[in-house]
């Protein structure tokens, strides 16, 4: 007989008897009471999810494992940006696998984040040394899509340029590029209204109209190309250089910044990350200084803290989608964060000399095997790095060719009539002697050297101490702990944040993605060796199907914000093939700021929705929006529940006049950690959603990525979804066909271990764990939004408004809760001066307590700010957070004790957590924008002599 209770009961944070307390306090009888007082009831689930009992935690890891032994991890050779690597054990058991940097959340509040903040200041410092560029931001989703972000860069900066929206919009791409990033660009390009050319090498045709051109560095089959000509013909017309490139091949190869490009974009997988069968891998974007307002993604840089120490910070926020919204540089809220920080540290533990080493024996193996090649009569390219193109192989060769490779489970890359061979850091002579045989020629001993001293860099790079200071095990081993240590992480308290989803990752479903089976395929690998990941991917998209209640859905896009653009996407095809011109987005102003950003992506033009004093979508300007959009409504992007943390009431009216008028309701999944088992999307009304698998499917967010957001969508919309980006016009959105296929065994093992059941409980535990919190801090913070019942959904909005009249700001709350051993709640979104509350179902009540008396301690703060007895600049909120530092000062400065300042609570007494900064002056790192190591390290003096120089 069984005893355990099942893996749902590991997941969910309260016990039974917490839970019966929590409906106690709510004055209700069962969840399932809850959940009618606030689920509207024309929207709830008769019956339960068609999903398969749950598994036990056992039970799911032998399925997983047999899933990746039907994977067939061969040596592949394939290049396209990929390539075998090793991890160092220490960055895979201390990073990869350490709960303190996959379970942290984007470094919103810096005062805790300043052990990934100096990760992925290492990171922008290694990609600025290595491309030769002036600043770098701390990573993107893909190489692809970097070039497509690069893209919009140079729209912007050429229209900005000419004050107004110009014809001058043709594109450039060589069709020396990887075919996977030509078939993003072109995806890309045309919702922006630009002509993407591709070009043979040295047949471009550059005129007024040519705004800018991309480049591979090396090519897509390894041939270092002459750009010097092209650049200049480029720079003749006024257009702008974007450069895909290899960081590997850079520490030998001039590098872009020397050779004059504008913008370098590429991927940093090789440095550490498994192939994944395409992902999650940090790819990068570098530019000019003069570019940085109109860069995408995340910037780190330096700033001053409270005491005027120095202290990290994302710089430049003000570019960002939540802010600008529409107006946004980029729909990229999630990037890849702590795949960018396990490039960092293997940059850091290998160092210039070790990466060079490493970079000089990739290339003099590829030689080798190149001359061994030439010497048997094969047309061998003339010059490469680390992959060799045979060039003009005859059918009947290639068939014997590669049935040899096939016999000793070896993939090669078929370009086409070229045969292509990329090697890589795991390349040893058993692999070159299989190659060789592969060919039937013998592997000589040594190799003709091919890059000529023109090719060859002469110029340093990660010269800073960082890279030359971490090279023993014992060095690297306490350099990620000591980081580790600077941040607060999901293994240290609870981090409630609004619409953003911080449960529990649990450690088996962790565990499968560091296998080979999963994490050792090339995306290109054939069908044949990857039976397993087919048989995944099939189930999962048959479970998020049925859970969502659309037909078919796409595990492709590689972020939240990629989904919503791939959603987009496929209802602007829809419109298209049915020869409408749709073009206009209706949006609610409590919309995430993703939103509108992404629907200016696809070519949309956005509309504002007003909402009603109750936060919810006001019907009859939704009506007024729709009438006058008339047949030009494409869609309509409604986040459900409500951005608010209400299920509204007239969701169904909402959907039923948007497509009264001809448009598509795209539903925002954000929020679906509320909905799971308790009411479907489809049965609602909407057309697409996207989900967060980083949010309400337990894929940790690792600090600020990876995410996944796969897409579902109703019978219409099907052929629409996104295609294989080999096969160009595919409405692609990922540089691989499954995105980030490597941790869809995390959300996979989430549902089979939750089942229908699971899943549904833990919903309802979601929604109690909200209700319960805005129970108990009521009366003391008023709670801005409830639905008709007085009921949240998963989240609730604490109002800190009314304080500002007394000088109190909800930063102060933020950084206060510091010193309470909190991270904040969302701040100032989306109602500025408020924190919207999200507890998950993951949380203990015991945590939920400790924040409740948290908050009740910084109201009665508060209070005394109000009652005169203190005010606002001699009270512990103003001067939050306290370092060690303070309060082991000499002088105490302040009109409270340190006791207070530092142990507020027992609960701090017990287990304190310390940041090792004060609060953050987020102005002056703007105004000084200073992106380095060197500027971290660096004295004082020196860098004010930068900062003075650069002015």
């Amino acid at each position: 007989m069984e005893t355990h209770e099942g893996f749902i009961r590991r997941h969910l944070g309260p016990s039974d008897l917490d839970i019966a307390r929590m409906l106690s306090t709510l004055g209700v009888e069962s969840l399932d009471e809850l959940i009618e007082q606030t689920i509207p009831a024309s929207i709830r689930m008769n019956g339960a999810l068609s999903l398969p009992p749950a598994m036990t935690e056992e039970e799911a890891l032998v399925a997983l494992k047999r899933l990746a032994n039907e994977n067939q991890v061969w040596r592949s050779f394939m290049g396209m940006g990929y390539h075998r690597c090793r991890t160092p054990t220490v960055i895979l058991r201390n990073l990869i696998e350490n709960p303190s940097w996959y379970t942290s959340y984007t470094p919103y509040q810096a005062e805790i984040s300043q052990g990934r903040l100096e990760a992925l200041l290492t990171f922008q410092t290694m990609v600025q040394d290595l491309t030769a560029m002036e600043i770098s931001n701390s990573s993107l989703l893909d190489e692809a899509t970097a070039a497509a972000e690069a893209l919009a860069m140079v729209v912007r900066s050429k229209v900005k340029k000419r004050k107004k929206d110009v014809s001058l919009k043709k594109f450039l791409v060589s069709d020396l590029c990887h075919p996977n990033t030509i078939s993003i660009v072109q995806t890309r390009s045309k919702p922006m209204g630009v002509e993407t050319v591709v070009s043979a090498h040295g047949a471009f045709d550059f005129d007024e109209d040519t705004i800018g051109i991309l480049l591979q560095y090396p090519s897509t089959t390894g041939t270092i190309e002459d750009y010097e000509a092209v650049i200049s013909k480029a720079k003749a017309v006024g257009a702008m250089v974007v450069m895909a490139t290899d960081l590997m091949a850079l520490t030998m190869l001039v590098p872009p910044g020397e050779l004059g490009a504008d913008i370098v974009v590429g991927n940093t997988q090789r440095f550490g990350v498994p192939l994944g069968f395409g992902g999650p891998h940090a790819a990068f974007l570098a530019c000019s200084k003069t570019l940085s307002r109109s860069m995408p993604g995340r910037i780190i840089g330096v700033s001053r803290d409270a005491d005027g120490n120095k202290a990290l910070r994302m710089a430049l926020q003000s570019r960002e989608q939540h802010i600008r919204r529409e107006k946004a540089t980029s729909n990229v809220c999630t990037a890849q964060a702590l795949l960018a920080n396990v490039a960092a540290m293997y940059a850091v533990y290998h160092g210039p000399k070790g990466l060079k080493s490493i970079a000089t024996k990739i290339h003099r193996m590829a030689c080798r095997l190149s001359s061994s090649l030439k010497a048997s009569g094969y047309n061998v390219s003339s010059t490469f790095f680390d992959t060799i193109c045979i060039n003009q192989v005859g059918p009947k060769d290639v068939e014997k060719i590669v049935g040899n490779a096939d016999n000793k489970q070896i993939n090669l890359r078929i370009h086409k009539d070229n045969i292509i061979i990329a090697l890589d850091e795991c390349t040893v002579d058993a692999d070159l002697r299989d190659l060789a045989d592969i060919f039937e020629v013998s592997l000589m001993s040594t190799g003709e050297e091919v890059l000529q001293a023109n090719l060859l860099r002469t110029s340093e790079f990660m010269t800073h101490e960082t890279f030359s200071s971490y090279h023993s095990e014992t060095e690297m081993l306490r350099y990620l702990h000591k980081l580790a240590k600077r941040d607060l992480a999901l293994d240290t308290a609870m981090i409630p944040l609004g619409s953003c989803t911080m449960k529990l990752n649990a450690t088996s479903e962790m565990i499968p993605i560091t296998w080979p089976g999963f994490n050792a395929i090339h995306p290109n690998a054939p069908a044949s060796q990857t039976k397993g990941y087919a048989t995944l991917f099939e189930t999962l998209e048959t479970w998020l199907a049925d859970i969502t209640g659309f037909d078919s859905v796409s595990l492709q896009p590689n972020a939240g914000s990629q989904g919503e653009y791939a959603g987009l996407l496929a209802i602007k095809r829809y419109h298209e093939a049915n020869g409408d011109t749709r073009n206009i987005c209706l949006i609610p102003t409590s919309a995430h700021g993703t939103n509108p950003a992404s629907a200016v992506m696809v070519g949309m033009k956005v509309q504002k929705v007003k909402c009603d004093a109750e936060g919810n979508i006001d019907v009859e300007d939704l009506r007024t929006q729709a009438e006058k959009a008339g047949e030009q409504l494409a869609a309509l992007m409604v986040t459900y529940p409500s951005t608010h943390g209400v299920f509204e009431e007239a969701i169904q009216e909402v959907c039923q006049i948007i497509h009264q008028k001809g448009g598509q309701v795209y539903m925002d999944g954000a929020n679906m950690n509320a909905m799971v088992g308790l009411s479907r999307f489809g049965d609602i009304g909407g057309d697409v959603c996207h989900l967060n698998l980083h949010k309400t499917f337990c894929i940790p967010h690792g600090g600020g990525g990876p995410g996944v957001g796969p897409i579902g969508v109703k019978s219409h919309l099907a052929p629409y979804l996104p295609g294989n980006p080999l096969e160009g016009d595919s409405g692609a959105v990922s540089g691989a066909e499954y995105g980030s296929a490597s941790i869809l065994p995390i959300t996979w093992a989430y549902i089979a271990m939750c089942g229908a059941d699971g899943l549904k409980k833990a919903s309802q535990v979601a929604i109690l764990s909200a209700n319960y919190l805005a129970m108990c801090l009521e009366e003391h913070f008023p709670i801005l939004y409830r639905g008709k019942n007085g009921r949240s959904a998963h989240e609730c909005i604490l109002d800190v408004r009314p304080f500002k009249k007394y000088g109190i700001e909800v930063t102060d709350i933020a950084k206060r809760l510091i010193d309470y051993g909190f991270h904040a709640p969302t701040m100032s979104w989306p109602v500025a001066g408020t924190l919207m509350v999200e507890p998950t179902e993951s949380e203990p009540l015991k945590e939920l307590d400790r924040f409740v008396e948290a908050m009740i301690a910084i109201r009665h703060e508060i209070q005394a700010i109000i009652d005169g007895q203190l005010t606002v600049e001699e009270s512990p909120l103003r001067h939050a957070p306290h370092d060690q530092s303070c309060l082991m000062s000499m002088e105490w400065e302040y009109s409270y004790s340190r006791e207070v300042a530092a142990f507020p609570t027992k609960a701090t007494k017990e287990n304190k957590y310390w940041p090792i900064v004060r609060r953050v002056n987020d102005a002056h790192g703007d105004r000084n924008l200073i992106c380095s190591c060197s500027a971290w390290f660096d004295s004082d003096d020196e860098i004010e002599k930068r900062i003075e120089k650069e002015a």
